[in-house]
């Protein structure tokens, strides 16, 4: 008779509301010794507020294993569909300002 080990198995349930995801085009990192939070946001052109939409809080080892899962998938993707572009400016305006007035 073969045993079934279950001790290794995880369930892990998904929420229609959390399978929607929330969009975000910035993200910052902050720590501290003992954590690493990534919060992330939705910035609008033309719009000079922007609300953090969902906030991520890692123990170090738990960042460092995100970070190497990243890298693996970015290069898994590359592989695919060739280089990301990155650009060397973010893809919105900083300055979060709309048209300048003028006189």
């Amino acid at each position: 008779m073969e045993e079934q080990n279950n001790n290794n198995q995880l369930n892990i349930e998904l929420t229609e509301e959390t399978a929607e995801g929330i969009y975000s085009n910035l993200a910052i990192i902050t720590h501290s010794h003992t954590e690493f939070v990534v919060d992330f946001i939705r910035v609008m052109p033309g719009v000079p507020k922007a609300k953090v939409k969902s906030r991520i809080v890692l123990t170090p080892e738990h960042a460092k294993r995100l970070m190497k899962a990243f890298q693996d998938n970015i290069a898994k993707y590359e592989a695919m569909n060739g280089k990301i572009d990155t650009h060397e400016e973010p893809p919105f305006p900083m300055n979060f300002g709309g048209p300048t007035a003028q006189a």
